[in-house]
């Protein structure tokens, strides 16, 4: 690809991309499979022919169809889903007669390594969440549940696995979700939600952190991840969610300008938690943020250079919420519109 003249990204490697006279060609490379796109015509048609003469290849046409994401356009914009790769998944796992839940986990469900546990098959176990995590790649209302269950790989009991079972019971009541990119000129806006529970891990009361990206107000990237360290505080592990969440706008930021979308508008960081954000804000230090200096500069840093903002946010209207805990159904239901889930085969 370089020889050929295009750039290879730094954000993302499997990426090239060549700009000229003010258009634009990308390829985007996944083993062998690849997606070729731009506002060249001409351009388009000349690397698939160079690549041709590399590589034995066949042109699929227009993206329906790739790695398993099914690609649907409409006059509202691009929907991602996976709805024949969560059909096979319930068929060959026996379940698609089961009872369908509204939620991918049980409300307030805490899930730990019990002494006396009910051992269960260690290989399905590890196949199913195995299975499930790629399924999440357009389903971020998985995001929490896969994380609970991925952690008890090593040592999983009857109840863990029951947990499993409840996921493809929800997909069976949400076979067709998935991401809907709406059309929207403002390409260059990067907003954040980011939270964390604090101490919810019974089995080593760790926090757990999450985000959501959004550029343009479409959902782009998110993450449920238990934090390495034990935090003293809920302060403490919401600041580090920040972190977290703030590391991935940096990249997307970058990703962007790559691209050609030059954005002078600053991130938007939505936390909830007041002392965190305060903590962000003052250069001062105090013993009870010693323990999380790193995270204080580098938010500081952003903050001071104008390239993050944190605009207040009430605790009700934190996205990220439904990353950090098991909520109900109600709350579940009303935080996926907000993030432009949608379902492609629902009746309307």
């Amino acid at each position: 690809m370089r020889a050929f003249g295009y750039r290879q990204s730094n954000s993302d490697h499997t990426l090239f991309l060549k700009k000229q006279h003010g258009k634009i060609t990308a390829l985007i490379v996944y083993v062998d499979d690849m997606v070729v796109t731009g506002n060249d015509p001409e351009k388009r048609k000349a690397l698939q022919n160079y690549l041709s003469r590399e590589f034995e290849m066949k042109d699929l046409g227009p993206l329906k169809y790739f790695l398993g994401i099914e690609v649907s356009r409409s006059s509202e914009g691009i929907l991602l889903s996976q709805r024949k790769y969560a059909l096979d998944l319930l068929q060959e796992t026996g379940m698609s007669g089961c009872q369908p839940v509204n939620t991918p986990i049980e409300e307030g469900l805490k899930l730990c390594v019990e002494p006396n546990q009910v051992s269960t098959d260690k290989g399905r176990y590890q196949r199913l969440v195995g299975r499930l995590m790629y399924l999440a790649h357009t389903r971020p209302d998985l995001a929490y549940a896969l994380s609970v269950v991925s952690q008890y790989m090593h040592n999983p009991g009857k109840q863990h696995m029951n947990a499993v079972m409840r996921i493809l019971r929800y997909l069976k009541n949400a076979l067709g979700k998935g991401i809907l990119f709406a059309k929207n000129v403002n390409h260059q806006s990067i907003e954040v939600y980011t939270d964390a529970d604090w101490a919810g891990a019974v089995d080593d009361r760790r926090s757990t952190s999450g985000y959501f990206t959004f550029v343009g107000g479409n959902l782009v990237t998110w993450k449920s991840k238990k934090q390495n360290v034990v935090a003293c505080s809920s302060a403490e592990a919401k600041f580090r969610g920040m972190g977290l969440g703030l590391c991935e706008a940096l990249w997307l930021r970058l990703l962007l300008q790559y691209l050609g979308y030059l954005s002078r508008q600053p991130i938007r960081l939505f936390c909830d938690n007041k002392a965190a954000c305060d903590i962000a804000h003052n250069p001062v230090q105090h013993d009870r943020t010693k323990h999380v200096e790193v995270d204080r500069f580098f938010i500081k840093e952003k903050l001071d250079d104008k390239i993050v903002e944190l605009p207040k946010i009430r605790s009700k209207d934190q996205l990220a919420d439904i990353l950090t805990k098991a909520v109900s159904s109600q709350v579940f239901s009303k935080f996926l519109d907000k993030l432009g889930m949608c379902d492609i085969y629902a009746p309307t």
